[in-house]
């Protein structure tokens, strides 16, 4: 037994600071502790000693020095290394966040400052009602992001008052599990699947979530289009060195945002980071595909991403014709559809399972993988020389394109065979010139061959690219996904190709429209106003007839068929090499790009990668591909653990599957991108 001298002796004293919730000022408490004495009990005779009735339930110590939480109650003092001179601060976990939407709406709610970022955005998006939380990430806006916009609040006198969403009783506030239900496939739609609104009906399913029905429709619902003056006040991205510098700020999804160095109430960008996203459903996803549709468009604006004029055009009319729907007050009325029963639901998905979903298209005999054979012309860039293209009889099978000279001769040996795997394929596309080109950058030892392909008319082209496509994916035509990317191609096309007729000249009297809210700045300065509604409403006559719902995803399909989309770019120091380059990272490759020219250099696909790993003392990404490539850099625009993340979140996302039951493997996605810091 210690006698009371002892125990002093073994005992000493530890300062903790104390957050109040409802009080600015913090306050000291001195506790006597021991070094056996668990964190736990450091809690309890904390609370006895504060003695106010209130629940500490969500409280918990954090070790400033240190910068982490002690969350591990049961561990004693000796165990985490807390000695006197610790700095502890007894604070809440969930604190208060202001959250910028894709669709430019803040949202404040309370979120856990103690998870793993990763968990946190579960919990926000369930609040926020978006599934696929593991699609999204919190990005720290650089300083570039909200600077031209300070420079005019100089000198407007008025401050900007922000449009603040408040969701303070939010789920994520208690730590409590939304209820599952709510993201049940099985249940009665949340959305009308042709207009997508919330359906009242069905509003029980979010007894859990704080959004009421006027909130979900703030969220699912695009917002009005931004005026001139204010679009050319935003940032815009002006070189790939600029755009690299947007990515970042993403968070470290496997660290807490206090880790982090994040403050209560700061602003943050709620993103969609990776760029494949699954199973996209109107009946669920009403907020999903609104924010979505939000982000595709500000990345068009902005200029984010690049596309021709023609493209911008049809951008421009989706949009038109979204912000038109959007006004109109028969769509903003609730739907009451007539409820399906949950079991009966759940039986008719179980039938179409059991029949193998019996589609239109007739299951393909997969021996047999089918070719396309055709007369197209060719060319290959050389200094000095005018394009001339040059007729040659093509023949594509498996991933591979082989010409010859003429049709006859396919039985010999082709002039040259194009090996399609891992190259880029980039449309080179003029619908009102009836220009239908495809772009080849076909990888070879020392970087990337440059080819070029037209094809006559716009059924040869859907069906050239779409075989392009899947082969530079290392698919063959006998996939699945061949024909459904035929009629993509096909109908992007036709949205392209305008119907000028009279009638657009007169609504252009009528109209209402500010067109140069709906191209981006450097676009409307090519055209008078008048001009540029006449062009718009030309182009909206080949979409005026889809629903609010198919015109957005239509928006999202469109963004997604461009050259650049879903590539996310970092300034990076290739080990061997003297000069910076541009990294970009994509769902399915790496690419090596010139950082002055924007010329794509090397691609190296993810299915080749054998391992990849950090070394974290001199930051250097390393990564072994098939055949003995391997190449190693350093990252010069972000920590380098944020393109280790990224690398990491595309593999994991790549092994999602429908049969999952949408639960996700939060430790198998720790381990793909977390890396041993």
């Amino acid at each position: 037994m210690l006698s009371s001298s002892d125990f002093a002796s073994a005992s000493w004293e530890l300062v903790v600071r104390v957050d109040h919730p409802n009080e600015e000022k913090q306050t000291e408490v001195k506790l006597r502790v021991s070094g056996d004495l668990h964190v736990g009990g450091v809690m309890l005779k904390l609370v006895e000693q504060i003695n106010i009735a209130q629940d500490w339930s969500d409280f918990a110590l954090w070790w400033e020095q240190k910068h982490c939480w002690l969350l591990k109650t049961h561990w004693t003092l000796d165990k985490c290394g807390v000695q006197a001179d610790a700095q502890l601060l007894f604070t809440p976990q969930h604190k208060m966040l202001r959250l910028r939407l894709p669709n430019t709406k803040t949202v404040r709610l309370r979120v856990s400052f103690s998870d793993v970022v990763f968990k946190a955005v579960i919990d926000v998006c369930k609040a926020l009602n978006i599934r696929r939380s593991e699609e999204l990430s919190l990005l720290k806006p650089s300083g570039d992001y909200f600077k031209k916009k300070k420079k005019k609040d100089k000198n407007n006198k008025e401050p900007i008052i922000e449009d603040i969403l408040n969701l303070e009783s939010s789920p994520t506030s208690s730590g409590s599990p939304v209820n599952p239900g709510l993201y049940s496939k099985t249940m009665t739609p949340t959305y009308d699947p042709i207009n997508g609104t919330p359906a009242s009906s069905t509003m029980t399913w979010f007894s859990d979530s704080p959004l009421t029905e006027q909130n979900c429709s703030i969220l699912a619902f695009s917002q009005p289009p931004q005026s001139p003056e204010a679009l050319a006040d935003m940032y815009q991205p002006r070189s790939l060195v600029d755009k690299a510098k947007l990515n970042a700020g993403w968070l470290d999804s496997s660290r807490s945002l206090m880790e982090q160095g994040i403050q209560e109430d700061e602003q943050l960008l709620l993103r969609f980071k990776y760029y494949t996203f699954f199973d996209l459903n109107p009946k669920y996803d009403a907020v999903r595909i609104n924010q979505l549709y939000e982000q595709a468009r500000w990345a068009v604006l902005l200029e984010e991403v690049d596309c021709t004029e023609e493209e911008m055009l049809i951008f421009a009319a989706l949009q038109y014709h979204i912000s038109k729907l959007s006004l109109s007050t028969d769509i903003q009325d609730l739907t009451h559809e007539s409820e399906v029963d949950e079991v009966e639901a759940a039986l008719s998905n179980l039938e179409v399972t059991l029949e193998g979903g019996k589609a239109d298209n007739t299951l393909e005999d997969i021996t047999d993988i089918p070719k396309l054979a055709d007369n197209l012309k060719l060319f290959r860039p050389k200094k000095l020389m005018l394009k001339a293209f040059k007729q040659y009889w093509f023949v594509f099978k498996d991933t591979s394109i082989a010409y010859f000279k003429t049709k006859e001769l396919e039985q010999g040996e082709p002039v040259e065979k194009l090996n399609l795997k891992g190259c880029e394929v980039v449309p080179d596309v003029n619908v009102s010139g009836k220009k239908f080109g495809i772009k080849l950058l076909i990888p070879v030892a020392d970087g990337m061959n440059e080819v070029y392909l037209r094809c006559d008319h716009e059924n040869q082209y859907a069906r050239w690219m779409a075989a392009c496509v899947l082969a530079s994916k290392g698919k063959t035509m006998a996939d699945s996904s061949y024909q459904p990317e035929v009629l993509n191609i096909l109908s992007f096309l036709r949205m392209k190709n305008r119907n000028s007729s009279s009638q657009v000249a007169s609504s252009v009297e009528s109209m209402d429209m500010n067109p140069e809210s709906f191209v981006s700045p450097r676009c409307a300065k090519k055209y008078k106003s008048k001009q540029l509604a006449a062009r718009i409403l030309e182009a909206h006559q080949n979409v005026a007839q889809m629903s609010l719902v198919e015109a957005k995803l239509r928006f999202i399909q469109a963004w997604q068929s461009l050259p650049e989309f879903g590539l996310t770019y970092y300034l990076v120091r290739f080990k061997g090499i003297k000069k910076d380059d541009i990294l970009g990272v994509s769902y399915n490759r790496l690419i090596r790009i010139d950082a002055v020219t924007g010329i794509p250099i090397t691609t190296w696909r993810f299915a080749n990668m054998k391992q990849w790993n950090v070394n974290w003392e001199i930051r250097q990404v390393a990564i072994e591909f098939d055949q003995n490539v391997f190449i190693a850099f350093t990252c010069l625009s972000a920590d380098c653990k944020i393109v280790h993340e990224y690398i990491g979140g595309y593999i994991f996302l790549s092994t999602r599957s429908k049969d999952q039951n949408e639960m996700l493997d939060e430790d198998l996605f720790h381990k793909l991108t977390g890396g041993q810091d």
